[in-house]
């Protein structure tokens, strides 16, 4: 089920997304936005995860901190 909504975004934004579409990169805009969400919904999935588990291990050594940073940048989330 899809629900309308209406959004307002600044210009660049709407350019970057109308190019997507144009390319075939994307089948509209609103499913270039559903991705969009849906990517970021699933980054703070993972970011709650490993600040719920850095809760309960306590810190990691800095090598294994590094470690983690590093792997995570390369999969474009965050730590």
């Amino acid at each position: 089920m899809s629900t309308r909504i209406t959004v307002s975004l600044p210009e660049e934004l709407v350019v970057a997304v109308n190019a997507s579409v144009a390319s075939g990169e994307a089948a509209s805009v609103s499913a270039y936005v559903a991705m969009a969400l849906r990517e970021k919904a699933e980054r703070e999935s993972v970011s709650d995860v490993l600040a719920e588990w850095l809760a309960e291990a306590g810190p990691l050594p800095d090598a294994e901190q590094q470690w983690v940073e590093t792997a995570l940048a390369r999969a474009g989330l965050e730590s």
